[in-house]
C-alpha cells in the first residue's frame, strides 16, 4: 500500500511517544525530526534512527508529506501555517491553535492548497470510548439529557520537570487536559452552542517539585481551577470541571445520563478503560463490545499497563488522503473545541454565557474492524 512520509517538528517528551507508537500503524512512516533546538533534534535522531533537520529543512524535505507539529501551544498556528505554506499536510498536538481566528485562516490555507489539517485528541478513537458511542448510537441511554465530566488533580508541577508553560496563557487546565474531554463530548453527543463558568486560581505562583528544578518558584498566568457548563446542539446540559487545585475526590471523569439510564465513561485522556452502563432501575452492567484493537492494554506507564495508540489520529488522517475520505480528528472538530474552550475561559472572567461562533459534524465512528484496518500490515481503513 502506499506510504506518506511524516516529519515530527518538536521534539521535545511527547514527541517520544510519536516516535514510539507510529510503527504500529499503517500508511504512515516517520523520515525526519526538527526542533528550533538542534540538540533536542539530534537527540531523537539518535533514539529512533530518524534524520535530524532544522525546521525549514525539514518542511522542504520532499520526503515529508504530513509534518506533525508537537511545539508549544503558542507555536502551534505559526508553524502549521508554515507547514501547510510549504505544501504539507498537517497533524497537530492540542490545542490546535489558541484563538477561533487562527483555526479559521489554516482552513482557509489549507482549502485553498486542497491540504488535511488534523489534530489531537485521537484518544476518543479508543476501544473503550468507541464503545461508549456505539451505546449512545444504539439509544441504549435514551435520550441524553445531562452528564458530568470531572478532570482534576494537584498540576503538573509534582512531575513534569519543566511546568512552566503550562501555567501560562494557553494552557492551564482547560487548554491542557480539556481537548481530551470536550472532542469526546462531542463525538458522543454533537456540538455546543453556548457556555458558562466560574474561573480561580489558588496562588499566583506554583512550586516545582520535580526534578531537576525542584523548589523553583514560577508565576501562573492562567486560571487553574474552571468550572463550567455546556449547552449541547442536541438538548443535553454537561458541566465540565477542570482544575489543578484539587489534592483528591471522588468524582468519576465522565457520566452521562439519559432517559432511559446512565453512562459512566473512563477518562478521555486514555485509550482504554471500563464503560459501565445503568439501566432504568439503576442496575449497573460493565460492557463488553467487540474486542477494539484501540483498547487492548500495550504500554507500561508510571500508572500500569494500559492501552495507548497515540498516531491513530494521525494513521486515520493519512488513510483517509490515500482513500479521499473524510478523516476522523480533523479541523472542524478541533477549530470547535478550541471556540468552547477559549469561550468558558472569557465566561470565567466576564460571569456571562458565551455562544460558540463555530459548530461541526460528528465524526464517524471507528468500529473495531476499521481500527484493525489502521494497524500495520493491515492495510487501510474504510469509512
Amino acid at each position: 500500500m502506499s506510504v506518506l512520509g511524516v516529519g515530527i517538528v518538536g521534539c521535545g517528551n511527547i514527541s517520544a511517544s510519536y516516535l514510539s507508537l507510529a510503527p504500529l500503524f499503517s500508511g504512515i512512516e516517520i523520515r525526519g525530526v526538527a526542533d528550533i533546538d538542534p540538540a533536542a533534534a539530534r537527540s531523537r535522531s539518535d533514539e529512533h534512527g530518524v534524520p535530524a533537520h532544522d525546521v525549514a529543512g525539514l518542511l522542504d524535505a520532499p520526503g515529508i508529506d504530513i509534518v506533525v507539529n508537537l511545539t508549544a501551544p503558542a507555536a502551534h498556528f505559526e508553524v502549521s501555517r508554515a507547514a501547510l505554506e510549504a505544501g504539507k499536510h498537517v497533524y497537530s498536538e492540542k490545542p490546535f491553535v489558541l484563538a477561533v481566528e487562527e483555526g479559521r485562516r489554516l482552513r482557509d490555507i489549507a482549502s485553498a492548497r486542497d491540504l488535511r489539517v488534523g489534530s489531537a485528541p485521537d484518544t476518543w478513537l479508543g476501544g473503550a470510548h468507541q464503545l461508549a458511542r456505539e451505546i449512545v448510537d444504539d439509544g441504549r441511554i435514551g435520550r441524553i439529557v445531562a452528564g458530568t465530566c470531572h478532570v482534576m488533580s494537584a498540576g503538573m508541577e509534582d512531575w513534569h520537570p519543566n511546568p512552566d508553560f503550562f501555567f501560562q496563557p494557553g494552557a492551564g487546565p482547560m487548554l491542557d487536559v480539556g481537548p481530551y474531554y470536550v472532542a469526546n463530548l462531542v463525538q458522543l453527543l454533537g456540538p455546543v452552542r453556548r457556555v458558562a463558568a466560574l474561573s480561580s486560581s489558588a496562588s499566583p505562583t506554583r512550586t516545582i517539585l520535580s526534578e531537576p528544578r525542584r523548589g523553583e518558584t514560577i508565576p501562573v498566568g492562567t486560571p487553574t481551577n474552571i468550572h463550567a457548563l455546556l449547552d449541547f446542539a442536541c438538548g443535553a446540559t454537561v458541566t465540565l470541571s477542570a482544575s489543578w487545585d484539587v489534592r483528591a475526590h471522588r468524582h468519576g471523569p465522565m457520566e452521562l445520563y439519559g432517559t432511559d439510564g446512565s453512562l459512566y465513561v473512563p477518562d478521555p485522556n486514555f485509550f482504554g478503560g471500563i464503560v459501565t452502563l445503568a439501566g432504568p432501575d439503576g442496575t449497573e452492567e460493565q460492557i463488553e463490545g467487540d474486542l477494539h484493537p484501540f483498547g487492548v492494554a500495550n504500554v507500561e506507564k508510571r500508572s500500569g499497563f494500559m492501552a495507548d495508540y497515540r498516531s491513530a489520529g494521525l494513521a486515520d488522517m493519512a488513510s483517509a488522503i490515500l482513500e479521499g475520505r473524510p478523516h476522523r480528528a480533523a479541523l472542524d472538530l478541533a477549530l470547535h473545541s478550541v471556540d468552547v474552550m477559549t469561550a468558558i475561559l472569557r465566561s470565567g472572567e466576564s460571569g456571562t454565557f458565551e455562544t460558540i461562533e463555530t459548530s461541526c459534524e460528528r465524526p464517524a465512528p471507528l468500529d473495531a474492524a476499521a481500527a484493525r484496518t489502521l494497524l500495520a500490515g493491515a492495510g487501510t481503513a474504510s469509512s
